[in-house]
């Protein structure tokens, strides 16, 4: 009897005992369960972000890099200029930004926006502090990724866009193959008042008189001329100074805001610095009264010739041309020509969004024009060398605000 007791006794201590181990194996097993978990979660995070990494690899395996160009606009205020200054983060430029967007969209690798020579990079045309461009043209090599221009837009602002994108020969150089350049002007056709008649600004309207006046005398640009005296730095005797016009023209005249404006155009193989503005400074002295219709064959001589330059805002980078590049590889089955035709809706829209409504206000504001008008008559227009450096030193201020044109296509 007594080993009875004894052994029921002993059983349920022994069901105690596992009563009380039960839970703690219970939370035991509860615990490895939820290490056994996020190590399987930590282990698919690894799987997951090696597995994006690889379809990065693949995705760049299957967009192999290829010569390209883009076809940009961009409002120019604000940065000082279109060619980026590695190294330098003092001064914003347009290829600062663009730059930046090829990375974040994967089209470059980050060290070729280190170093642009990697990637074959070339601008057409350098565009200088506040100038504009609708039809700005860059050549570059690119990963080919899906949805690319859409990519490269959603990382630039708004006042930059590339609207298109072509294929290209592989030494393609946007620069070289470039045969000729239009830029356009925008200014408030006050500009062109005689300087005898009192004149309001918003109430002036250009009469045909005046605009046929002004169109002979931008035809006489027309033909290759010796444009010494509409640049710095170049002798009369510099074969480099010789200048090619195709065309040079204002348009009809147009209200915005109040203001009357019109819009000159011009098309030549290349400029150099400021020559356009200086281009069309002369010419506005002449419609003034300030100068002789001669003086226009007379800066083409020997002499150095007294030459205003009109304010930098309102001039536009319009398009490039590369017609011998079309010609010979256009129409081979494997190249477009680099023309942008149906492009040419969504060039219209910015210009008339972003470059148009900049340039105006800014007018409005800064007065620009207005102010450059007035140091007209500190010019000697008759004078030669001898006479013209007191006239440039007092007109350096007021004349070299805007910054220069940008047209020094050539010292790239």
């Amino acid at each position: 009897m007594a080993s009875l007791r004894s052994a029921r006794v002993l059983a349920m201590a022994e069901d105690l005992r596992a009563a009380v181990a039960s839970p703690t194996k219970r939370l035991k097993s509860s615990s490895e369960a939820v290490e056994r978990l996020e190590e399987n979660g930590h282990q698919n995070k690894r799987l997951k972000r090696d597995a994006d990494e690889e379809d990065v690899e693949d995705q760049n395996k299957k967009s192999p890099k290829r010569k390209i160009v883009l076809l940009m606009a961009y409002s120019g205020k604000g940065y000082h200029g279109m060619q980026r200054n590695v190294g330098s983060s003092q001064f914003k430029t347009i290829e600062d930004d663009l730059v930046s967007a090829l990375v974040q969209s994967g089209c470059i690798p980050e060290n070729h926006g280190e170093d642009m020579k990697k990637m074959s990079f070339q601008r057409c045309a350098r565009t200088d502090k506040g100038v504009s461009a609708a039809g700005q043209i860059v050549s570059l090599k690119v990963r080919l990724i899906d949805d690319i221009l859409e990519k490269i837009n959603n990382h630039l602002p708004s006042h930059i866009r590339i609207l298109g994108l072509k294929r290209v020969t592989g030494g393609f150089n946007s620069k070289n193959k470039c045969d000729a350049r239009t830029y356009s002007y925008m200014l408030p056709t006050f500009a062109f008042a005689h300087k005898d008649h009192d004149v309001q600004e918003e109430v002036y309207r250009l009469d045909k008189e005046t605009l046929e006046k002004v169109n002979k005398l931008l035809a006489c640009y027309k033909g290759t001329h010796n444009f010494h005296n509409f640049t710095s730095q170049k002798g009369p005797r510099d074969p480099s100074a010789k200048r090619y016009i195709m065309e040079m023209y204002c348009g009809e005249p147009f209200v915005r805001e109040n203001i009357e404006f019109a819009v000159i155009k011009v098309k030549g193989q290349s400029f150099m610095m400021h020559q356009i503005r200086k281009m069309i400074g002369l010419v506005i002295a002449i419609v003034k009264g300030y100068a002789a219709e001669s003086i226009i064959e007379r800066s083409w001589g020997e002499e150095k010739v007294d030459v205003p330059k009109a304010p930098g805002l309102g001039l536009v980078l319009e398009r490039v041309h590369f017609e011998k590049y079309n010609r010979r590889f256009g129409n081979d089955g494997l190249h477009e020509p680099l023309e942008w035709t149906e492009e040419e809706e969504k060039i219209a829209v910015f210009k008339e969004q972003h470059i148009y409504p900049t340039i105006i206000n800014t007018e409005r504001e800064e007065k620009s024009m207005a102010n450059w008008l007035n140091t007209l008559s500190i010019h000697d227009f008759n004078s030669s060398a001898v006479g013209m450096q007191a006239n440039n030193k007092n007109s350096k201020n007021s004349s070299d605000l805007e910054g220069s044109d940008g047209c020094d296509d050539d010292s790239d």
